[in-house]
């Protein structure tokens, strides 16, 4: 046997190259275990018309369909003869995506390791600058009939993996497909199918210590790739954390897509309080700055106000929203700074001088004077408001409460996240009845402020007096 499991050589045809959107409409199958080879070859009824330019190419046509059974009845079967092979094909992205959200529609799991030979013709023919199968039939001549139909391509891949064999050698064969399939050994002590379950899709992971305690949550467009990147040799994500403690359990929750993955890990971090997640483990006591009534003088002041004595979903003046007062006060510093505004006024500098004395920044030429009569209230108040602007907190634009309605394109299923005066108040499959407590949150805020900005596909937004 070429590899050193059973593996199957998989090759479709479909009614177009989007993964999502078009459908199979041929399976061709070379299964191989050890001497053993069979050779498959379906028809599948796409459920949609076959364009002409696809019918000119594969010879397939809408015809030859018509009477084939639909992708739903052939499943179960099919994914018997794959389950626990080595997954090979000519360009394997694609034809295992397409192959993965086919069986996600009528609700089964398909997970495999994937070895593509466009990228072992790479690394074992260097020499070569054209890896298409095209390409790769020419130069090694090998005899097909019936180019373009499934179960020929794939058949053309298997000579192509036999010749490899005889040209080079079985240590070059495996030395390469170990090269490309590189996948990380699961840990000591976690479950050793974990391979075999993680999906292919978006969501949020914990990784747990063995006392129970939750080490790290991150999120991902795929579960399956993240996960397996904390362990990998040398492939560690530089954005990742090396993790010190044996990781002993991975649970996960799957979302329809990276809006709710966002959420749900935000949810996560602030439920846990993982240790190797520094954002989730900073002490937070959100405060924002406030406008005060006029002062001694005719300055305006600014204080600190705390969200635990202030509803901020529902107050309108406030500017820069942060974790605690101290950064509050340290960023209220800097803008004096920044803007030559007198920190004393501003209550960021400890006066110790006599009323009408010039502070310690005046004196360095980095306060106009406002606290030794040089510079006007009516002046000051106006840079103050105008350095303040920018850190102004954005208003809520909405009559009442949104929902962000997110889709799987694959399976068409929809979920809304709702959210009122930036508060979250649940998500469900349907809009109404979602009513939470809501508590202003900064990371929910700041998350819903950018995706106003910039939605992320397969998101829209619905106000829910419309709705």
């Amino acid at each position: 046997m070429l590899f050193e499991q059973a593996y199957v050589i998989v090759d479709l045809e479909t009614t177009g190259g989007h993964i999502t959107r078009d459908r199979i409409t041929e399976i061709g199958l070379i299964l191989v275990d050890g001497e053993k080879v069979e050779r498959l070859e379906m028809l599948v009824n796409p459920g949609m018309p076959i364009p002409p330019f696809i019918e000119d190419m594969t010879g397939i046509s809408n015809g030859m369909v018509a009477d084939a059974p639909d992708f739903a009845s052939l499943a179960p079967a099919l994914l018997q003869k794959l389950e626990g092979r080595l997954f090979i094909a000519h360009n394997a992205r694609f034809d295992y995506g397409f192959l993965k959200n086919a069986f996600r529609r009528v609700g089964l799991a398909f997970n495999a390791n994937t070895l593509c030979s466009v990228k072992l013709s790479r690394r074992m023919y260097p020499q070569f600058f054209k890896h298409s199968l095209d390409s790769i039939i020419a130069r090694h001549g090998i005899d097909l009939p019936a180019r373009h139909r499934a179960l020929a391509d794939a058949e053309a891949v298997y000579r192509f993996l036999l010749l490899a064999d005889q040209e080079l050698g079985r240590e070059v064969l495996l030395g390469a497909s170990r090269a490309l399939l590189a996948v990380p050994s699961v840990p000591s002590g976690m479950a050793q199918d974990l391979a075999d379950t993680l999906p292919d899709m978006p969501g949020v992971y914990t990784l747990y210590a063995a006392s129970g305690e939750a080490l790290y949550v991150g999120r991902c467009l795929n579960l399956r790739q993240r996960i397996f990147a904390h362990y990998g040799s040398g492939t560690l994500d530089a954005k990742l954390p090396r993790i010190h403690e044996s990781v002993a359990a991975v649970t996960w929750q799957e979302t329809l897509g990276e809006f709710g993955a966002a959420l749900l890990e935000l949810r996560t971090l602030h439920a846990l309080r993982p240790r190797y997640n520094p954002r989730a483990c900073q002490a937070s006591e959100l405060c924002a700055l406030q406008l005060a009534a006029v002062g001694e003088g005719g300055f305006l002041r600014v204080s600190i106000s705390l969200a635990s004595a202030l509803d901020f979903s529902r107050t309108a003046d406030l500017y820069g929203l942060f974790r605690s007062p101290r950064e509050a006060k340290k960023a209220l510093a800097e803008l004096a700074r920044g803007h030559k505004l007198c920190p004393a006024i501003l209550g960021v500098e400890t006066v110790t001088s006599r009323k009408g004395q010039p502070c310690v920044a005046f004196k360095s030429r980095r306060c106009l004077g406002a606290c030794c009569a040089q510079e006007e209230a009516l002046a000051h108040n106006a840079r103050l408001k105008l350095a303040l602007e920018r850190l102004k907190t954005q208003s809520w634009p909405y009559a009442g409460a949104i929902a962000v309605t997110e889709t799987d394109e694959v399976t068409g299923a929809s979920l809304f996240h709702v959210f009122e005066r930036w508060c979250y108040l649940g998500s469900g499959e349907r809009a109404d009845g979602l009513q939470g407590v809501p508590v202003f949150d900064l990371d929910i805020y700041r998350l819903l402020v950018h995706w106003l900005k910039k939605p992320v596909p397969g998101t829209v937004l619905h106000e829910l007096a419309t709705f």
